[in-house]
């Protein structure tokens, strides 16, 4: 059964924190906006979100008086970093910290400098501004409700399976050998060494062990490309129902940075299928990623061997899915994505390691 979302750009399930009783922008960001794109007014509409542990808020805006005349939406993703940091499971170490406020800076850095290099195969929101004040940061994006892409998803049909796999397929063909300058040099949320808190509450002793191995088996792959980091399916934004195809656009890049395309693929997967749907499709869904995969290198990057890109991504998919599971498994125990396909899974990546 499909459900959708409300009607917000980041998709993302976040606590919410009161960052602010009343949604608002500074003065001087209304200000920069207004100057930047030419615009008289600048109304707050409404706030769609609050950011993880209180770091900010995402506001949809209205813009009067741009040049042609029409009032045009957008979305502000306005950071400020917190006097306290409240993290809802009480991961707020001083590593955790750190990490979120690289991650704004990573995301500032992709939409400035990385998503224009995104076409409509691997859609991405258009940066309209960007501006930084001290300890706050905004970036004015796309209103991708506007744009085309009004739907969010709580599970996943056919069409839209297929769309995301075929986003999944085009965006690391799009940047597959790119230094990751600006970004995290090893892109996801989860990975080693970014979170050592949770590897040390992890109690599963052969995986623990196993982590290191998990990671450098990942980054030493020869065919580096950049991953989203956070590809799930609360983060992708998806066209209307209709006759046509659907469309997909993704969103939140916090977590953008360097590594294996099947990084990306394995997280994706975990976040919508359920165990039954894992177990039954693996094969069905691989296949079609990699035929994705090829097309898209024979347009964007026809030098490459796209058969020696597969011989090596096709078996670091069980790879890649055991390294989240390891994160998983440390963080929160119990949670429902450890389910038998991907315990046995992880077992098998790591006897035979």
């Amino acid at each position: 059964m499909r459900g959708t979302r409300p009607r917000h750009l980041s998709c993302r399930l976040l606590r919410t924190v009161e960052v602010w009783m009343t949604p608002d922008l500074p003065p001087r960001f209304r200000h920069s906006i207004r100057t930047a794109l030419g615009a008289s007014s600048v109304e707050v509409v409404e706030r769609l979100q609050a950011l993880w542990s209180g770091y900010g808020q995402i506001l949809r805006i209205r813009l009067q008086g741009l040049p042609g005349g029409s009032p045009s939406t957008a979305i502000a993703k306005y950071v400020r970093l917190p006097a306290r940091v409240d993290h809802p499971r009480g991961w707020s170490s001083s590593t955790s910290h750190e990490r979120k406020l690289k991650s704004y800076q990573v995301e500032s850095a992709w939409y400035r400098h990385w998503a224009a290099g995104c076409d409509d195969d691997c859609r991405v929101a258009r940066l309209l501004m960007h501006d930084e004040d001290g300890d706050e940061v905004l970036i004015l994006l796309e209103d991708l409700d506007a744009a085309g892409f009004p739907v969010r998803l709580d599970s996943v049909g056919p069409r839209q399976l297929q769309a995301c796999v075929h986003w999944l397929a085009h965006f690391p063909a799009t940047f597959l050998g790119a230094r990751p300058d600006g970004l995290w040099e090893t892109g996801t949320y989860w990975h080693l060494a970014t979170r050592p808190d949770e590897l040390e509450a992890l109690r599963d002793l052969p995986l623990r062990e196993a982590a290191p191995r998990l990671e450098a088996m990942l980054s030493g792959a020869r065919y580096q490309t950049l991953v989203h980091g956070d590809a799930k399916l609360a983060n992708f934004c998806f066209s209307r129902a209709e006759n046509t195809s659907t469309r997909v656009a993704a969103v939140d890049f916090q977590y953008v940075g360097g590594g294996c395309g099947m990084k990306d693929l394995a997280y994706f997967l975990g976040s919508c299928l359920d165990e039954a749907a894992c177990e039954a499709r693996e094969a069905e869904l691989l296949d079609q990623y990699f035929a994705a995969l090829r097309s898209a290198l024979a347009v964007k990057q026809p030098e490459l061997d796209a058969d020696a890109v597969e011989r090596e991504w096709r078996p670091l998919f069980p790879v890649a899915w055991t390294d989240f599971h390891r994160f998983l498994k440390g963080w929160r125990p119990g949670h429902w994505k450890l389910h038998s396909y991907s315990e046995r899974l992880a077992r098998e990546v790591v006897s035979k390691l």
